[in-house]
């Protein structure tokens, strides 16, 4: 069965943000110049989504009128012959993709949101993408997931190896030999163990591509860490009687989900546009010289 739509939590507090998330959801805070939920939406659409569910929750409005279309900016920006601005505009509007939003009305945890697209999957295969992370290759994040589904058809997690002290901070797998280079069984999963009894340092990032019989489980998972429903305990239960294999990914991964990974990625983006690279660039030295 074809792999054809995806769901987007983006239903957090963003209490990392505060007080900027106090009235801006978190996936609207910009990378140079566009919102880190529109990368993960492009990263969709060129995995071959063709519909996507954003679960969100109270004062996430923004997301949606993002990718609505703004007829009173638009007419002015052609008033004004700003035809750039302009199509960059329209071009969020016509992404090629149907987004469709369901509301999270408490912060129950990963778990929960994912639940709340159930109706949505309709019984097909899926992918969740986070949006605190953004991935960089020759091949989407999503794509290689569904590639690896294609050949398998089992529900398959992207991993990637991380330093031994942030384990912690991640889910975590222990992995049981791998059926190719990048794709490994997977003995159990855990959420974010101490750093003393992980498993590994193959660390879970924000790409899954599930089954629909994750939901059953999902239905009965109890709270887990933090008192939440998490996702990681629902995939182990799911690991103990279908495969659910882990892909490595090998290539860049941009954190924004905190303060310091999100002005790398700001930095790092800004060094590739072609508006901001060479005047950033020459002030990072200017600055590298002072410091």
């Amino acid at each position: 069965m074809k792999v054809r739509r995806a769901i987007i939590p983006a239903a957090g507090l963003g209490t990392r943000f505060l007080p900027a998330t106090k009235a801006l959801p978190k996936e609207m805070l910009p990378i140079v110049n566009k919102p880190t939920i529109q990368f993960i939406v492009e990263e969709a659409k060129a995995s071959g989504i063709e519909d996507i569910l954003i679960v969100t929750g109270k004062n996430k409005r923004a997301i949606e009128n993002h990718f609505d279309s703004n007829p009173e900016l638009e007419q002015d920006l052609e008033k004004t012959g700003k035809s750039g601005l302009l199509k960059l505009t329209q071009e969020i509007t016509d992404l090629g993709v149907n987004l469709y939003y369901t509301r999270q009305p408490y912060p129950a945890g990963l778990g929960d949101a994912v639940y709340r697209a159930r109706s949505f999957v309709a019984g097909e295969p899926f992918v969740i993408m986070l949006g605190d992370d953004l991935m960089k290759d020759k091949v989407p994040l999503a794509k290689q997931l569904i590639n690896d589904y294609d050949k398998t058809h089992a529900s398959t997690i992207a991993v990637m190896k991380v330093p031994h002290k942030e384990v912690s901070k991640y889910g975590v797998i222990a992995p049981d030999g791998n059926i190719a280079p990048d794709l490994y069984n997977v003995k159990n999963f855990v959420e974010k163990p101490a750093v003393d009894k992980a498993p590994s340092d193959l660390a879970i990032i924000g790409r899954y591509l599930l089954t629909p019989e994750i939901f059953d489980i999902l239905e009965h998972q109890k709270s887990g860490r933090g008192g939440e429903i998490q996702l990681t305990d629902a995939i182990d239960t799911m690991n103990k009687t279908q495969r659910v294999f882990a892909h490595v990914f090998k290539g860049e991964r941009f954190d924004v989900g905190n303060k310091e990974g999100y002005l790398e990625t700001s930095i790092q983006y800004g060094l590739i546009h072609p508006e901001t690279r060479d005047a950033l660039r020459k002030y990072i030295k200017e600055l590298g010289k002072k410091l």
